[in-house]
């Protein structure tokens, strides 16, 4: 399905979650620099972005997300380099490989319903510095900051479990558990 003009230049196509209940976003078009993703579409809340949605869109410098959002899919923000921070919702709780891969975050905050960071989820952020790990994180799995030359503070709750390959290529990683 396809939804009419949200704003200006903003279009998305959609489809129907497994609960008839929520969408899922799984394509995107637009040109604009300041992203809204809307909150529902056909009547249904929308609780995922598919993967790819906004890859290599470097116009993008920031995106508004509805406190709907569950799940952040695949590529999802890949090479989106014009995008240095966003603030997550606080409904989101699972992030796919790549979500964040080559993209130009800054630093991050994840909120508390993420219990895990996948293999690649920030691989290649070359502007990250800095990444505030919600309370509810368990997790972060190996290569998951791979390439994240700039990285130099983690924070996270003592009982998170840190692949010893999390930080690929990066010695720079200064890791302060805690919250």
């Amino acid at each position: 399905m396809r939804s009419p003009g949200l704003n200006n230049m903003q279009n998305y196509t959609f489809q129907m979650n497994y609960d008839e209940q929520s969408v899922t976003i799984t394509g995107y078009v637009g040109d604009e620099a300041d992203i809204v993703i809307p909150g529902v579409l056909a009547g249904k809340t929308v609780t995922i972005l598919f993967d790819k949605l906004f890859a290599g869109r470097s116009e993008i410098r920031s995106i508004v997300f509805p406190d709907s959002i569950t799940d952040f899919g695949e590529f999802l923000f890949d090479g989106c380099d014009g995008l240095r921070h966003m603030k997550l919702p606080e409904s989101l709780r699972n992030l796919w490989g790549y979500t964040f891969a080559r993209c130009g975050l800054e630093e991050i905050t994840l909120p508390d319903e993420v219990t895990a960071i996948p293999p690649y989820a920030f691989k290649d952020c070359k502007n990250l510095k800095r990444v505030q790990c919600g309370a509810g994180l368990r997790k972060i799995h190996a290569w998951a900051f791979g390439g994240c030359d700039s990285l130099t503070e983690l924070l996270h709750g003592p009982g998170t479990e840190v692949s010893p390959e999390a930080f690929e290529r990066n010695s720079r990683i200064l890791k302060i558990p805690g919250i």
